[in-house]
């Protein structure tokens, strides 16, 4: 029991001033801290890089790829889309050139666009043999 106390004491010890110092610094930069931004290139320390990744929260910039149309999808389920649908998605993924299909898919995350379930295999697949041949060379 004694252990437990000292551990849970030594914990206070250390937290405390730690937690204080950081509400002190979130004060001084008015409420927030700063939140660095992402990378524009790859800086080779992780091991996907965060520029190729298709996490939207990597990036919070929406950029359009000449694809505006496609905004009218926004909520859509991606079983929900008519074999017309899909091929619009599909055209658009196959036009694109090979270094813009993560900023793609990124997009339209953050634009709330779900892909239809089929070209998104697909967007998975293109991806993973690009950074294969990115990796084999």
């Amino acid at each position: 029991m004694t252990v437990v106390l000292i551990i849970a004491a030594a914990l206070v010890a250390v937290g405390l001033p730690l937690y204080l110092m950081h509400k002190r610094e979130e004060r001084k930069a008015g409420g927030e801290l700063p939140i660095t931004p992402p990378q524009q290139e790859c800086c080779g320390l992780h091991l996907t890089c965060e520029k190729d990744s298709l996490l939207a929260a990597v990036s919070e910039e929406i950029v359009y790829y000449d694809d505006e149309e496609l905004d009218k999808y926004k909520g859509r389920l991606p079983d929900s889309y008519d074999e017309e649908e899909i091929e619009q998605f599909r055209d658009i993924l196959l036009t694109m050139l090979p270094q813009d299909i993560a900023g793609w898919a990124r997009s339209l995350q953050l634009r709330e666009i779900c892909l239809p379930d089929a070209v998104r295999e697909e967007l998975l697949m293109i991806v993973a043999e690009a950074r294969a041949a990115k990796t084999s060379s």
